[in-house]
């Protein structure tokens, strides 16, 4: 991320706003940390994920589930920023290497068997999600910009793209605060709906690949939404994380249609496809191509399922979930509009499925 948008972010950090989610590497701590100083977080990562993992093997539920049901439970630890280091890395850098990992549990075939009608839909819902935010913003009196942070962060990939847009909007269009209540408010919510959608997808009774369209394009962070999948069934994990990667790709178009249409801050350039969708993809196609050994497949894939569950763990731990009221209901109302939008449509693009 360019210069501007960091100060402010690292600025609300030091305040109190943590940046979960930051899969772009977009927020830097304010002094790089020594390796002793990840050691608290990690530890107390682990510990939740061992915990977890007890839960989930003694009374057969989702280990994700637990990890981030657990993860919730500890969050008051957020408060001690010794635990901060180990925390981030958990959260980013584990989240980013259990992504790619997971491209040995897909293949090309599964993400060919989605369909056309399937991407197209996604890409309606991203743009309707978008314009959502947008125009109720205007409406509300919170502006265009505020608008178009707000729906971007909800349409693509939550606290990354809302960083991104910030960037792309300069600090005269984005205020500190609007942006560190945009991370607040994004964390918090999209920690609820990896509880409660799975619960809706059951529910309303739908199948593997129903549900995984639904928890892949209807939810804000990637490790939520990929832990959705997973606690729904490891079918409908499969393919939330397929649509969720093909939602983060949708980032750069993204940027360039609100660079053009709001204009930019005047910084040139724009963050591009992220490492771990093109690490994911490359390993899908690996797998497809049969290049990846059974055994190094199932290594693995376990390995992929103890990183995410860490990285969930860390990520509910890091949660602000007594923040979202903090900065007013007229922000978050675009906010929650915006993830009203986002459900309705891709509950309606699942059906389609049956």
């Amino acid at each position: 991320m360019k210069a501007g948008a960091p100060d402010i972010v690292a600025q609300a950090i030091e305040r109190g706003f943590p940046a979960a989610g930051d899969l772009y590497c977009d927020v830097p701590p304010p002094t790089k940390p020594k390796l002793r100083e990840y050691v608290p977080g990690l530890v107390v990562t682990g510990l939740a994920t061992l915990a977890a993992a007890y839960i989930a093997e003694r009374y057969g539920a989702p280990l994700t589930m637990m990890a981030l049901l657990i993860g919730l439970a500890l969050n008051f630890l957020s408060a001690d920023r010794r635990l901060d280091p180990g925390l981030a890395l958990a959260s980013r850098t584990l989240l980013r290497v259990s992504i790619v990992l997971l491209g040995t549990r897909v293949t090309l075939e599964q993400a060919g068997a989605l369909g056309p009608f399937s991407f197209a839909a996604l890409l309606v819902i991203v743009v309707i999600t978008m314009l959502v935010g947008l125009l109720l913003a205007r409406w509300l009196g919170s502006g265009s910009a505020f608008g178009a942070l707000a729906g971007g962060a909800v349409a693509i990939c939550g606290a990354s793209a809302a960083l991104a847009i910030a960037t792309l909007l300069g600090e005269r269009r984005i205020n500190q605060a609007q942006l560190a209540l945009v991370l607040v408010a994004i964390s918090g919510i999209s920690a609820l709906t990896m509880v409660l959608y799975p619960i809706l997808a059951h529910e309303i009774g739908l199948h593997d690949m129903q549900a995984g369209f639904l928890l892949g394009a209807s939810i804000h962070e990637v490790a939520h939404s990929l832990g959705a999948g997973y606690s729904f069934s490891p079918g409908a994990g499969e393919i939330a994380t397929i649509v969720k990667m093909a939602r983060v790709a949708l980032l750069a178009p993204a940027l360039l249609i609100i660079g053009l249409v709001l204009g930019r801050s005047g910084r040139a350039g724009s963050p591009g496809l992220p490492w771990f969708v093109i690490g994911f993809f490359m390993v899908a196609a690996m797998n497809s191509a049969g290049f990846i050994p059974a055994a190094v497949g199932t290594a693995a894939r376990d390995l992929a399922t103890a990183l995410l569950a860490c990285a969930v763990a860390a990520t509910g731990i890091r949660s602000p979930m007594h923040s979202l009221l903090a900065g007013g209901l007229r922000p978050l109302l675009v906010i929650l509009a915006a993830s009203a939008a986002a459900l309705g449509l891709s509950v309606a693009a699942a059906m389609v499925f049956a």
